[in-house]
């Protein structure tokens, strides 16, 4: 082909009224209206205004949008197809925009840790959601996350949630440690290349946390450990803040000895009498 139809080939393509109107829009096997704007080669979501929240399911696949933002208000919504996109993270406030959102699908994305996750809490009415080929979905306690953060999801990646896992999430996620693991959690959302890593631990850290690991007594101290080494992240309660619950018990221990030294001070006292 000429050089100039390889330029258009290449060329990103804004999301316009134009081309929304151009679209292809039908009814599909399940009754619903559907909008087709898959491999557009579109950078951003924009101007979806013009499509009047005429549809119940959107599909914007095979493009390449980074971020999932820029919705107006379309309450009809109730299925989103981002599958095949360069997508890092979702927006806060989209989840207003989409009040009746169902499923959402994004496959073959580049979303990468878990706290990339929290906006889909916003989500009362998620209950599918894929996030297949994503580096997040390798993370350990991927699913108890999502579980936790979204309680209505029915089915992830395609298998569907079961009740054990809705306890062991709320049982990992929950109380002072779960409190401090969310922490950690958090502080993997975004790196800034040239921040400071004064709080990142060091290889004499790890080396602790891995020692720990392995003479953990109940399995979700190993979890919350084996998450700070994941995170690379130092929480702000420290690292064995735990081992603090255990001082009450110490000074428990020690009042017995206590009171025998009294003990015997009392019996000299009546000696010497």
């Amino acid at each position: 082909p000429p050089p100039s139809l390889l330029l258009d080939l290449t060329e990103m393509v804004r999301l316009t009224a134009e081309l929304i109107a151009n679209s292809a829009s039908f009814l599909n096997t399940l009754k619903e209206r559907e909008l087709d704007l898959r491999g557009n080669k579109i950078p951003a979501i924009e101007n979806l205004g013009a499509a009047e929240n005429q549809f119940d399911v959107l599909d914007l696949s095979d493009n390449e949008i980074t971020r999932v933002e820029g919705f107006p208000a379309m309450p009809r919504l109730t299925s989103l197809m981002l599958n095949n996109n360069r997508i890092t993270s979702l927006a806060s406030g989209v989840a207003q925009a989409l009040p009746q959102l169902e499923t959402l699908i994004l496959t073959n994305n580049k979303v990468a840790n878990l706290a990339d996750l929290d906006t889909l809490a916003e989500f009362k009415n998620l209950t599918t959601i894929s996030l297949l080929k994503n580096e997040v979905s390798k993370k350990n306690y991927y699913r108890l996350y999502l579980i936790f953060k979204v309680p209505s999801l029915k089915l992830i990646d395609f298998r569907k949630v079961k009740y054990q896992e809705q306890k062991e999430a709320k049982e990992l996620f929950t109380g002072k440690k779960g409190e401090d693991l969310q922490k950690v959690i958090e502080s993997e959302r975004s790196f800034v290349p040239g921040a400071s890593k004064k709080d990142s631990l060091t290889d004499e850290q790890k080396a602790q946390i891995r020692a720990a690991i392995a003479s953990a007594s109940t399995l979700q101290e190993v979890q919350r450990l084996e998450i700070i080494l994941q995170s690379g992240k130092v929480p702000k309660s420290g690292l064995f803040a735990q081992k603090k619950e255990s001082a009450p018990a110490a000074a428990e221990e020690s009042k017995p000895e206590e009171k025998e030294g009294e003990k015997g001070k009392e019996e000299d006292a009546m000696d010497t009498s």
